[in-house]
C-alpha cells in the first residue's frame, strides 16, 4: 500500500486533559482522517486496557493513580464508523523504572504531552467489524 506524507503537526497538549480525547479533538479539529503519532511526556494517572481475545472485549488492565513518564505512545487514524479515529497503545514507567503498557483508555491525565502527528493521504482506511478477531480493523 502506497501513500504519501500530507501534513505534519508539532505541538502539546494541555495539563490535566484526557490525553486520548486530546488526540481525537486534534485530529478532528484538524480533519486528519488518516495517519500516524507518536507521543513522549508524562501523565498524572493513567487507564490502559486490555483486549481479552476469549471475551472479545477490551477489559482495563491497569489504572493507575501516580505520576510516571510516557516512553511510548504511537497509533494511527482512520476512520470508524464514520468517525475520526486514534487507536493508541502506551508504555508508561515509575520512578523506580518500573513500566506498564495497554491499549490507551479515556482517563489518562496528561501532566506534559508532546506530540508528533504525521497526516497521510491515498487509500482511505475504514475500521469494519471482524468476526474472527471481534475487533474493528482496516
Amino acid at each position: 500500500m502506497s501513500l504519501k506524507e500530507k501534513r505534519t503537526f508539532l505541538g502539546r497538549f494541555k495539563t490535566g486533559e484526557d490525553l486520548l480525547g486530546s488526540i481525537n479533538e486534534l485530529c478532528k479539529r484538524n480533519n486528519i482522517e488518516l495517519g500516524v503519532f507518536y507521543i513522549i511526556g508524562a501523565v498524572s494517572m493513567a487507564k490502559m486496557g486490555y483486549y481479552d481475545q476469549n471475551k472479545k472485549k477490551y477489559v482495563y488492565c491497569v489504572n493507575l493513580k501516580k505520576k510516571l513518564e510516557i516512553t511510548s505512545c504511537m497509533g494511527n487514524i482512520s476512520k470508524k464508523e464514520s468517525e475520526i479515529f486514534a487507536h493508541a497503545h502506551i508504555t508508561l514507567a515509575d520512578h523506580e523504572g518500573k513500566c506498564y503498557g495497554g491499549h490507551l483508555m479515556p482517563g489518562t491525565k496528561i501532566f506534559a504531552a508532546e506530540y508528533y502527528i504525521k497526516e497521510l493521504t491515498g487509500k482511505k482506511f475504514i475500521r469494519k467489524y471482524d468476526p474472527i478477531t471481534g475487533l474493528m480493523l482496516w
